[in-house]
């Protein structure tokens, strides 16, 4: 027995958004977003039509980008606080696996347009405040435990979170630029552990210290 048209029409869709989104997230993480959409569609193996009519501005794609990364860090995030044995092991899971969002955070601070179009989208934003909520209770839990040092708060483990997801530049050196990312991450899980370590200046940033003007992250 045969597809119907119809399901192969939905079946085709899906598959060309899917090249798409792969195409768009490989060409953004190496060039920017300011990338030809025809270049797109060449890498993606679609028309440039086809490209249009499930994208049809590049605004629209970089939400969809953004919004799937987020999306799967979300998830991610929670998966780990609810399986792993202890705020620290979700903690450090969280950590190591945000690398989903790597190409969220270079865009937002490299491209005036993309950080336009992700700050103000609400869905991006309903992601992102899920990611912080659930990184609070890791960090509330974690400190609870004696496991997270009790002078940062969640605002200091996403500003360290994002630095870290800065992109290294790569080229022909991306067994260095993976390594460096394993050891940053080390030395920062390092800092974050509770033991003696240097006192910090100033106070605990929180996650409100991070929101825009008027926002605040619900608990």
């Amino acid at each position: 027995m045969t597809a119907d048209p119809e399901t192969r029409l939905r079946a085709d869709a899906r598959r060309n958004r899917d090249q798409i989104l792969a195409a768009a997230r490989a060409i953004f993480a190496d060039h920017g977003p300011d990338v030809p959409m025809e270049e797109i569609a060449r890498a993606a193996a679609v028309g440039v039509g086809t490209l249009y009519r499930r994208f049809p501005d590049r605004e629209s794609l970089i939400r969809e980008i953004a919004r799937e990364n987020f999306d799967r860090m979300l998830s991610q995030a929670r998966a780990a606080a609810d399986e792993e044995p202890t705020a620290w092991a979700a903690l450090v899971r969280i950590l190591r696996h945000s690398h989903e969002l790597q190409l969220s955070i270079q865009l937002a601070m490299l491209s005036p347009m993309a950080h336009a179009v992700l700050q103000n989208d609400p869905k991006t934003e309903e992601f992102r405040t899920g990611l912080l909520r659930t990184i609070d209770e890791v960090v509330r839990a974690g400190q609870a435990e004696g496991s997270l040092r009790t002078d940062i708060d969640t605002g200091d483990v996403a500003i360290l979170a994002a630095m870290l997801l800065r992109r290294v530049p790569k080229g022909r050196f991306t067994a260095i630029a993976d390594l460096a990312t394993d050891r940053c991450t080390a030395i920062m899980l390092d800092g974050l552990r509770a033991g003696v370590g240097t006192a910090l200046p100033g106070r605990p940033l929180t996650a409100d210290d991070i929101e825009p003007p008027g926002r605040t992250t619900p608990r």
